[in-house]
């Protein structure tokens, strides 16, 4: 299924039309349990059904499940991320979809977003949200059914990770999008520097590099490299990239583990344009998820507990918006 990456909703979120209610102004639920609906997750509207309805100091929340989802992506939410299943709120979700300029695939958008913390993270500009999400090989024909390239979805790496690293991705995405705070450049220690630490760590724990493990810190290096300024930024992030890389420079000896934590969301799929045998694919599987672990032990040194305000560079006094 793919894990999950940095997105929010779309400012169309806030225009769910007269089906959307202000929950301090209603005394009844506006969805009740067992109803099927529309919910917002990141930049798209998912099919979901209400499985429980409780009412809060303020609001009514909601306890959904995702259509065609594992229950581990069930969650409580606010009545501003659902709407009803009407043919009007589906063709707004078409519409949606169609101006995020991505195909109709949920499972490959869900894929390649963090889950908002709550239904208040609401807003990325769309430029954002066209950045995040995946490009997946699954449409619906005019009747309806899902057509989809099974061997591409199938082939999907499956990168576990941990629980505090998903909520650093969760702050990530809330210090940039939301606070309009930057990562102060160049970082130290950079992402060059974390993976030199990766393998003096796996030498003094092993006794001896396997060949393998620098193949896979050079591919990590490479692919950071190239991905950066494609996958890996927010548009307030951009301005100052064009500033920080200069004069052939790589991004991994200037960016940290805050962007390159944000790889390891877009891995999947990226990989699975990659010939890689299934046994090979399995070992690589754990040794990502080995340096992700190196990731979560070293956090409070690796990553940054706040960010900068919106200059984020040395030298530069614009924000980037």
């Amino acid at each position: 299924m793919g894990s999950p990456n940095a997105g929010a909703k779309d400012d169309t979120a806030t225009d769910g039309g007269d089906t959307n209610g202000d929950p301090s102004a209603s005394d009844s639920s506006l969805f009740s349990e067992g109803e099927k609906v529309l919910a917002y997750h990141g930049p798209r509207i998912y099919e979901a059904k209400v499985l429980k309805v409780e009412l809060g100091k303020k609001e009514w929340k909601y306890y959904v499940h995702y259509l065609g989802w594992s229950k581990n992506w069930d969650e409580w939410v606010g009545v501003d991320r659902l709407m009803k299943f009407t043919e009007e709120n589906v063709r707004k979700q078409q519409t949606l979809e169609k101006r995020q300029g991505a195909d109709k695939n949920p499972k490959s958008g869900r894929s390649t977003q963090i889950k908002p913390k709550n239904s208040t993270d609401a807003k990325v500009d769309k430029e954002d949200v066209r950045n995040h999400v995946s490009r997946g090989k699954k449409r619906k024909s005019d009747s309806g059914v899902e057509e989809k390239d099974t061997e591409s979805v199938e082939k999907l790496v499956k990168v576990q990770i941990p629980s505090t690293l998903k909520k650093q991705l969760v702050d990530d995405w809330e210090f940039v999008t939301q606070l309009g705070k930057l990562v102060k450049l160049p970082r130290s220690p950079s992402v060059d520097d974390i993976l030199k630490k990766y393998l003096d760590y796996k030498s003094k724990k092993d006794g001896m590099i396997a060949e393998s493990i620098g193949e896979i810190l050079k591919g990590l290096r490479c692919y950071f490299d190239k991905a950066l300024p494609v996958l890996l930024l927010y548009k307030k992030e951009r301005q100052q990239y064009h500033e920080a890389v200069v004069d052939n420079t790589s991004p991994s000896t200037v960016y940290g583990a805050e962007h390159l934590l944000r790889l390891f969301v877009k891995l999947p799929e990226l990989l699975a344009y990659a010939s890689i045998e299934e046994e090979t694919m399995t070992r690589l599987q754990q040794k990502l998820l080995d340096f992700l672990k190196f990731l979560q032990k070293n956090q409070s040194a690796f990553f940054l507990s706040t960010y900068d305000g919106p200059k984020g560079i040395e030298g530069s006094g614009e924000q980037n918006d």
